[in-house]
């Protein structure tokens, strides 16, 4: 898998623990336990924001731009191929991709960068 496509996943997986530890946090019902919580939460987050922020700046200039711009407005910037379909989408892709996750692509009608599953 390309390097850089490694990357990105690890980045999509870092900010939805982000998500759910936010989510979380908003769902405790006590009040003493949701300040302690909240707390502790605060700093869980805070620690997956350093390392989203290093991720993204490992990232290639014109990946990390795709990429931002991709994040700001969906949920997941990289999704599976399965079946030669975007799983972003759900729209078809070409047959003539070559399968391989060696390089980065994208799907031209959603933009989500993709990596496809045997």
């Amino acid at each position: 898998m390309h390097s850089q496509l490694a990357i990105l996943l690890e980045l999509q997986d870092l900010k939805a623990q982000k998500r759910e530890i936010e989510e979380v946090a908003d769902e405790t019902s006590h009040a003493i336990e949701r300040e302690v919580f909240q707390l502790k939460m605060d700093d869980a987050a805070a620690n997956l924001q350093v390392k989203i922020k290093e991720m993204e700046q490992s990232l290639e200039p014109e990946v990390a731009s795709r990429y931002m711009a991709i994040a700001s407005r969906r949920p997941r910037a990289v999704v599976p191929v399965l079946d030669s379909v975007c799983y972003g989408c759900f729209t078809a892709m070409p047959t003539s991709l070559s399968r391989d996750n060696e390089n980065i692509r994208w799907c031209e009608h959603c933009g989500c960068f993709v990596y496809f599953v045997d």
